[in-house]
């Protein structure tokens, strides 16, 4: 199975490009922050190269910018060729079937910091209410009581 999700920030503007037959084809790079901090306690980055075909990579080219938050499904594709010296170059690139655009219509942030709140003004009425009535049983309404004994457990 070749399968991949991404979400990220797009490092500069799509490159948009149609092939001889007219299929159009953009390529972009994504930003895609690590879940764990390096020896310095800082956050770093994978920057992975996307690639979108037909009339997604129009929309891409048309709504999307450096710094756009994007939502990515995809697969994993390698290719190699053989350069003007004569070596062999192998490229691996995401092939997107999906691009969700994850960011307010028009958004630019450049920043590396990511997304800020101010970045979301205008859209508060859209998230639904946070429940505040918290239980300290989180399962106090599911139903009934199940009893174990040590017996019942494998281990």
């Amino acid at each position: 199975m070749n399968k991949t999700f991404l979400v990220g920030h797009l490092t500069k503007d799509p490159d948009l490009k149609y092939l001889s037959n007219n299929t159009a084809v953009a390529t972009f790079t994504v930003a895609v922050n690590r879940t764990f901090t390096n020896q310095s306690g800082e956050r770093e980055a994978d920057f992975i190269n996307v690639v979108v075909w037909r009339k997604q990579a129009e929309n891409v080219k048309k709504y999307l910018s450096k710094g756009s938050l994007v939502g990515i499904d995809g697969r994993i594709q390698t290719r190699n060729y053989e350069n003007q010296e004569g070596k062999r170059v192998y490229i691996t690139e995401v092939v997107a079937d999906n691009v969700q655009f994850l960011g307010p219509k028009g958004q630019r942030d450049n920043s590396s910091s990511g997304v800020s709140p101010q970045d979301f003004s205008g859209y508060e009425n859209q998230i639904p209410p946070v429940s505040t009535n918290i239980s300290d049983e989180p399962f106090a309404d599911f139903g009934e009581t199940v009893e174990l004994s040590e017996d019942d457990i494998a281990f």
